[in-house]
């Protein structure tokens, strides 16, 4: 299975939120080919989550988990700590006081 460049689907995902007029931006660009993909969704209350890509061994699928969640304070210390073991590591901010990322829907796993 071919897989997507960090960087197309950074893209891709960003378009997608932009149409459903979901603010987003890149908050640290990483590797352009195969850096990892981290999602923080701050919902605008002072929480945040964030998500990580994982692979399923048995069925060797690839899902969207939540990380951590907390207060974004908590949140963005914890991001800075995982880029700091991983350089080029992608970060994404998704900005909804829905709580919408989208990242459950087809196509983005």
């Amino acid at each position: 299975m071919t897989r997507l460049t960090a960087d197309f689907w950074v893209k891709a995902y960003l378009t997608r939120l932009r149409l459903q007029e979901i603010p987003a931006f890149v908050v640290a660009h990483g590797d352009d080919t195969a850096g990892a993909v981290l999602v923080k969704l701050n919902t605008l209350d002072g929480q945040a989550r964030a998500f990580q890509r994982e692979f399923d061994l048995m069925s060797g699928d690839r899902h969207w988990a939540e990380l951590i969640a907390g207060t974004e304070r908590d949140i963005d210390a914890a991001i800075s700590r995982q880029r700091g073991f991983d350089p080029d590591l992608w970060v994404i901010e998704v900005e909804d006081r829905q709580g919408r990322h989208l990242l459950d829907e087809p196509g983005l796993g």
